[in-house]
């Protein structure tokens, strides 16, 4: 299955944009899950709302869940989206599994904004069931396919994964307009605003860690999730564009190294280094991944990441890709 960029690249024009999770937590070796109740509906449903004006889809989803269930929530592998009309429009709601955050998630939160709860008017209950409970509870037969993916992850034991978030760098001035070294080639205007927009992107996938190319490209694309989350900045030559050329073995065994870390992380390279990153992707996934991995140069555009989520026994279970909603 193959997942659209940003979550509305195949919907039709007009069509509500929403965003939520089913999130979920393990009790005496049996899952349970978060359902809110809306009164204006009268019906048990997931925490789920409309995308904000300019809003990445993975950032409305975990800020509608901090509003309507309180928690902050990592999202994790991405389940079936849903389609269904309201209001006499067509809607399409993205979904992800996710987990409530810990304090090892602390960058991540630093990185989000302050989430108001929702008024009792619109939520006013929100209860922690089993799964079985859960499908006994839900009004509507569509909301049990999410749940339906949810429970065959966790018994096929894909449900805890992290993180591996490739980045290629954001748009920067173009090589023939700049007289001095490839190294020290800048951002423009819309590779900082594409940078800016990263922020909430790596946020809502839980990112901890950041490790990039030495270039200043790729230096100042990471720089505003470095500011607002705080990790340590680790640069490492060998995904820098000049010694991949020489010789793409370190970036392929840093990408190695970082794919079995604990922690989610951000890689940011550039275009050139990219299939060297993403081959080393490929290994770790199977022919159960959902998603895929691009084929084509140029890989990934400007400012574009692809989230890899990778399970506890380093395989990657699924593949999405996000273009956060900048002009460029």
């Amino acid at each position: 299955m193959t997942l659209a960029i940003d979550g509305r690249a195949a919907a039709p024009l007009g069509t509500i944009h929403a965003a939520g999770a089913v999130v979920w937590r393990e009790r005496q070796g049996r899952i349970e899950v978060a359902l809110v109740h809306r009164p204006r509906y009268r019906d048990w449903s997931w925490p789920k709302g409309k995308l904000d004006d300019g809003e990445a889809v993975p950032a409305a989803a975990v800020r509608e869940v901090a509003e309507e269930i309180g928690e902050h929530v990592v999202l994790g592998v991405p389940l079936p989206a849903l389609d269904y009309r309201t209001d006499g429009r067509p809607k399409h709601v993205r979904y992800w599994a996710a987990r409530v955050a810990t304090a090892e998630d602390g960058p991540a939160l630093a990185a989000r904004p302050h989430v108001p709860p929702a008024d009792l008017a619109e939520i006013d209950d929100v209860v922690w069931v089993s799964a079985p409970t859960a499908a006994d509870l839900l009004t509507r037969e569509a909301d049990r396919g999410p749940l339906r993916a949810v429970v065959d992850l966790w018994q096929r034991e894909r449900l805890h994964t992290h993180a591996l978030a490739v980045v290629r760098h954001a748009q920067a001035v173009k090589r023939g307009d700049w007289k001095a070294e490839d190294a020290t080639r800048p951002l423009t205007t819309t590779g900082v605003d594409q940078a800016d927009a990263l922020v909430p992107v790596l946020a809502a996938f839980g990112v901890r860690r950041v490790v990039t190319s030495p270039w200043a490209r790729c230096l100042e694309t990471v720089a505003p999730y470095v500011d607002a989350a705080g990790p340590a900045l680790e640069q490492h030559d060998g995904l820098s564009q000049g010694a991949h050329d020489k010789d793409p073995g370190p970036a392929r065994e840093l990408a190695r190294a970082v794919l079995r870390a604990p922690d989610a992380t951000a890689v940011c390279t550039h275009r050139p280094v990219l299939p060297t990153v993403l081959d080393v992707v490929g290994g770790a996934a199977r022919k159960w991944t959902v998603g895929e991995l691009p084929h084509h140069d140029p890989w990934l555009r400007p400012g574009e990441l692809l989230v890899a989520h990778v399970t506890r026994g380093r395989h990657v279970v699924a593949i999405e890709r996000h273009r956060p909603p900048v002009d460029g």
